[in-house]
């Protein structure tokens, strides 16, 4: 364990951060699958609305630096096709 008073704040901010970008991640996930399942029972409705808030949070996660720029574009396109192919 940490033993000078800067590496106690330094493990402490450490595990703040660490919780703030699970939560993040957690909901790009959970947005990426709602999407995604509105795209496999073809709700074009749906499906486009959800689609535009899994890419505002994939945008605001890179933005952030939770997740790599090039892994955003990358989901944001495989999820844009899918869409695309919904007709």
């Amino acid at each position: 364990m940490a033993n000078h008073k800067s590496s106690i704040k330094r493990a402490r901010q450490t595990i703040v951060r660490t919780e703030r970008n699970r939560s993040q991640m957690s909901r790009v996930k959970t947005l990426r699958k709602k999407t995604l399942t509105a795209i496999a029972a073809g709700d074009k409705d749906l499906a486009t609305k959800a689609g535009t808030e899994f890419t505002s949070a994939v945008d605001k996660a890179a933005k952030r630096n939770i997740i790599h720029k090039n892994k955003a574009a990358n989901l944001k396109s495989k999820t844009a096709k899918a869409l695309a192919s919904l007709g």
